[in-house]
């Protein structure tokens, strides 16, 4: 089969479509013809500093979704020819998968294979930011980074839903309108840490009761100060930009720091069935619009995460193996 390999890691250029050894079905796993995989951004660590275990070469890619090929001995509950999704099984980028079954969910029968594949980590990574990092209630306001950006779109979305007021901030003048779009009450441009003056005025100088910051050390000390008193800071950069460090001493006005992990949030099989069946529930209403702004054979993956590193695409990414 071909798969996007990385034969050492390194910059965009260390993907190659090769012809790699065909996965087979294990005890309690299922074997997928991968139709969709997700673009994230930390694909692109994965790819610059190798995985986890440290082997390679490897397929980098943890989300995606296609349709069962066969089963592997004990398991029940699917079919082959069923369609399902994942997120967080590595070597995705790819047209067949081993996973195992209790990390995979149902597709419902409406719901694309594409816009599935565009839901699994941004969709569930902002579930978690919303309904457990920080689950504020109407009336209250947030902040949220990269309101242009996959997991921004997100957050503006499911925000709104729960009544919040939705500051949002982009990196360029262009992206104003799709965070708009997305639901934004206001949308402020910044390359740093210049919005700390502007959010206050917004907020007649009290703040808001959470920042969602993806942007690293840049921006970590002014998320800080646009935060009212006990607010709340949902902070995931280590993957996008350098790791702030801060004393407890440091923080003002009582405000909470926390790191979500997405793991956290979805710690069983059915608590990740739960939540994207939740997701995909508010897609068939209407009420959570994904956007796919672009689609990528195997074949430009080096094209996909150079573009995804340029901070200048918007929306979800997705490989579509029938390019």
């Amino acid at each position: 089969m071909r798969a996007v390999v990385v034969q050492n890691p390194g910059g965009p250029e260390a993907m190659e479509l090769c012809e790699w050894p065909e996965p087979h079905a294990g005890p309690g796993e299922l074997l997928v013809d991968i139709e969709f995989a997700g673009i994230n951004f930390m694909d692109t660590k994965t790819r610059s500093l190798g995985t986890g275990s440290g082997r390679t070469p490897f397929v980098p890619g943890v989300e995606a979704a296609g349709r069962v090929a066969a089963l592997g001995e004990g398991v029940d509950g699917y079919a082959v020819g069923d369609r399902v999704a994942w997120v967080f099984n590595y070597g995705s980028y790819a047209e067949r998968i081993a996973v195992p079954a209790n990390q995979v969910v149902p597709v419902p029968d409406d719901i694309p294979n594409d816009v599935a594949a565009a839901t699994m980590m941004q969709g569930l990574t902002a579930h978690h930011f919303v309904h457990e990092a920080a689950p504020l209630d109407r009336g209250q306001t947030a902040l949220v980074h990269a309101a242009a950006g996959g997991v921004g779109r997100f957050l503006i979305q499911l925000l709104k839903l729960r009544g919040v007021a939705v500051i949002g901030l982009v990196s360029r003048e262009e992206k104003v309108s799709v965070a708009k779009e997305a639901g934004a009450d206001h949308v402020l441009v910044s390359l740093d840490g210049d919005f700390v003056e502007r959010v206050h005025a917004l907020t007649n100088d009290e703040g808001v009761h959470a920042v969602f910051d993806g942007g690293g050390g840049t921006t970590f000390q002014s998320s800080i100060d646009v935060l009212r008193r006990s607010g709340t800071l949902v902070y995931y950069g280590p993957l996008m930009g350098d790791v702030p460090t801060v004393r407890m001493t440091d923080l003002p006005k009582s405000v909470k720091v926390t790191y979500a992990v997405f793991s956290d949030h979805i710690h069983t099989p059915e608590l990740l069935r739960k939540y994207s069946a939740d997701l995909f529930d508010k897609v068939r209403d209407g009420a959570l619009k994904i956007d796919i702004t672009r689609r990528y054979s195997l074949a430009d993956a080096t094209q996909a995460h150079i573009d995804i590193e340029s901070r200048g695409t918007t929306g979800k990414l997705l490989f579509d193996t029938s390019l």
